[in-house]
């Protein structure tokens, strides 16, 4: 009986399996392109702007630190900034914590992308 049923399996298999391979190659295709275009690319442009923003950062230009601090920048050096939180409060943080304050880019339009 188990012969018969791996027989009889083994001699289905190949007039059913003729397409199968390249439609499987063409799903994968397909993924890996739905993938670029809905999460990959729209990360990497992402990415870019706020490169773009920090090569452009000015003094009294308003943003956000990564860990969620408003203030003005006053001063910056090659990897860090001096950001003014307060009248007469200064800190200093790393380039890379700064992103562009929200209230900024709603004035400014920056988030224009975010509505389409």
């Amino acid at each position: 009986m188990l012969n018969f049923i791996l027989l009889d399996g083994a001699a289905a298999a190949p007039a059913g399996s003729g397409g199968g391979g390249m439609s499987m190659i063409l799903m994968i295709v397909a993924m890996i392109a739905i993938f670029y275009f809905f999460m990959i690319r729209p990360q990497n442009k992402k990415q870019k702007e706020i490169r773009n923003f920090r090569e452009a950062m000015a003094k009294g230009d308003k943003v956000t630190t990564a860990g969620g601090i408003h203030g003005r920048v006053r001063d910056i050096k090659d990897n860090t900034i001096v950001l003014e939180i307060a009248d007469n409060v200064k800190i200093t943080v790393d380039k890379a914590m700064v992103y562009p304050s929200a209230q900024d880019a709603v004035e400014t339009g920056a988030d224009q992308n975010l509505k389409k």
